[in-house]
């Protein structure tokens, strides 16, 4: 069997039992897709990475998924071995592997193995590999409940110390501020940046409504543009919603009519309290809702469809 784009693809027999991963070119069972210790996205988090989703047999918005990636690939000067089209098939391929129609896919490209030194000249081929699964991020109660939310310590990391459109594999800002999360038994946690302006939270973009428009912070604030941010701003204006992209401080959150997050993973949810206060009436509100459900008929109807293999 050809790979992606005449790429050679190596097939072989893969149980049922567990999934299937694609790994540099093989579609191979989850107990032999490995890295090697010397790989640099383990070493050093040198890499980029996407989250997308597959909804009904479609894969949602792939082609600006992708288009990240090789953005922020060469973000970091790091030559991706396929070529977009290539990649769109190795996702869709591994998606029919493992016979999914709804599913959560992280696609990642390390700058492969090297040596101990920090020098990427030293690496050789970037290893790509595709993981098919499932991903749940809140429990559905908290869709109508709304997420409590913190606001952390840690700072969202400089614009000028790091390019915020790169989504690479070195997470540990956001980590960090995900363990004071879950130190305080929150949902969710806001980063501020260095400025003091609300950023984004730990793993989702935010916003807020009042006066029934809807105001997300811009990218300037020091945000990764996420693709769903997008898409739910697409949304808000097809019902007619003033979108804004604003600045604004926590303290902007206690007066807002509403206040939702937005993630490949999480979709569209409800956040009812920021610190331990309550934001509105404290309950998920209708333009949320309303938001929610353009956002499933557009997830239902627009897509890359995944296909068969005859």
């Amino acid at each position: 069997m050809r790979g992606p784009g005449g790429v050679g693809l190596v097939e072989k027999v893969v149980s049922r039992m567990g999934a299937v991963i694609y790994m540099d070119g093989q579609l191979v069972p989850e107990a032999e897709a490995k890295v090697s210790v010397f790989d640099h996205g383990l070493l050093y988090g040198d890499g980029v990475f996407e989250g997308i989703r597959a909804y009904h047999g479609r894969v949602f918005r792939l082609t600006q998924h992708l288009e990240r990636l090789y953005d922020s690939a060469l973000g970091i000067h790091l030559s991706i071995p396929l070529s977009i089209g290539e990649m769109e098939q190795a996702v869709l391929l591994t998606l029919r592997a493992n016979e999914a129609r709804d599913a959560y896919i992280r696609l990642v490209v390390t700058r492969g193995c090297g040596d101990l030194g920090l020098d990427p000249q030293k690496c050789g081929r970037p290893t790509v590999f595709i993981i098919v699964g499932k991903i749940q991020l809140y429990d559905p109660a908290l869709y109508v409940k709304g997420l409590r939310l913190i606001t952390c310590r840690t700072r969202r990391i400089s614009a000028r110390a790091l390019d915020p459109s790169i989504k690479s594999l070195n997470y540990l800002n956001n980590i960090v501020a995900k363990v004071e999360v879950t130190n305080a038994s929150a949902h969710e946690g806001i980063m501020l940046n260095e400025e003091g302006y609300v950023a984004e939270c730990t793993g989702d973009n935010i916003f807020l409504v009042r006066h029934g428009g809807v105001v997300t912070p811009p990218p300037e604030a020091g945000i990764l543009k996420g693709v769903t941010r997008g898409a739910v701003m697409e949304v808000a204006k097809s019902k007619g919603y003033r979108v804004a992209e604003e600045l604004f401080r926590i303290g902007d959150l206690l007066p807002a009519d509403e206040c939702f997050l937005t993630g490949t993973a999480a979709e569209i949810v409800p956040a009812t309290s920021v610190d331990g206060r309550q934001i509105a009436d404290g309950v998920a509100g209708p333009v949320t809702g309303d938001l929610r459900e353009g956002f499933s008929a557009l997830v239902a109807c627009e897509g890359t469809p995944i296909g068969t293999d005859a």
